[in-house]
């Protein structure tokens, strides 16, 4: 397939998936009804737990676990690749958490799983500390994924201020790049656009960013503003975000745009600066 129409949710994760998933399998249904053949969750897809200590409590098994049971039956029931931008599962080899995007097929089947590199440890002057690295083990290695016969990059929501990752993913042969996030509002309103756009221009590839948006249960508020952006660095689709409204779920939204593999090589071809690098001394 050298096209394909993808969907990218935007919600507001509750504190547990037992509420979420009701509300997420919905709009997964609607995204597929308007013909999307990709449909894209963001990072904490199925809850943003109210503690730490919440998050150990309901953290699932990595192979065990019904949540992504679900959403296994909802890919195969519509016949869709499902990218779950990240879910918190503790692995069974040494129990750790990780914060991990899976790639699910039509077929019902995990494709593909990445574990998320860089750990969010910021101050962003919200008056909250984030140390990711405190709750969950990083990732080690960058993934391809394939679906549809279109090569995917996988990364996730802090990865993209590393730009060395989504290079290497390009060179790799990645002509879609996912972006799941959970920005904070904060960074997002400064840095959010400019940065997938820029990842977007740099690699030649499309962008696309489902995001979480709006006040969460721990406190935390998202920014929203999901985006698909072109190789060009235009943007094709951007959720309707009221940024004067944080209550949870007042900013849902299902954004989606064609996608013709075509404008990734015309964007490489037109400025070739994944095969050019200077030498420094």
């Amino acid at each position: 397939m050298n096209s394909c129409r993808v969907a990218a949710l935007q919600y507001c994760a509750s504190a547990t998936a037992a509420d979420t998933l009701p509300r997420l399998l919905d709009m997964i249904a609607r995204a597929a009804a308007r013909g999307a053949d990709l449909v894209t969750l963001p990072e904490a897809a199925t809850f943003l737990a109210a503690s730490r200590e919440s998050l150990n409590d309901i953290a699932e098994w990595e192979d065990d676990s019904d949540s992504l049971r679900q959403l296994r039956a909802a890919a195969a029931s519509h016949g869709i690749n499902l990218l779950v931008g990240s879910i918190f599962v503790r692995r069974r080899d040494d129990h750790r958490l990780v914060n991990r995007c899976v790639l699910i097929g039509p077929d019902g089947r995990l494709s593909c799983q990445y574990d998320k590199i860089h750990m969010f440890d910021a101050n962003v002057g919200d008056g909250r500390q984030y140390r990711e690295s405190d709750y969950f083990a990083s990732g080690s290695q960058m993934m391809l994924a394939h679906a549809d016969g279109m090569t995917l990059g996988l990364s996730i929501c802090y990865d993209l201020r590393f730009p060395a990752l989504y290079r290497a993913l390009a060179l790799a042969g990645a002509q879609i790049i996912t972006v799941p996030a959970a920005f904070t509002y904060n960074s997002g309103k400064a840095h959010w656009h400019v940065l997938l756009r820029a990842r977007a221009i740099e690699t030649g590839c499309f962008i696309v960013a489902p995001a979480q948006c709006g006040t969460h249960a721990d406190g935390r508020r998202t920014y929203g503003h999901s985006l698909i952006v072109s190789p060009w660095g235009n943007i094709l689709a951007e959720a309707a975000t009221d940024d004067s409204n944080a209550d949870a779920g007042a900013n849902d939204d299902i954004i989606l745009a064609d996608l013709d593999m075509a404008r990734v090589k015309e964007a490489r071809d037109a400025i070739p600066s994944l095969t050019s690098q200077a030498t420094f001394s």
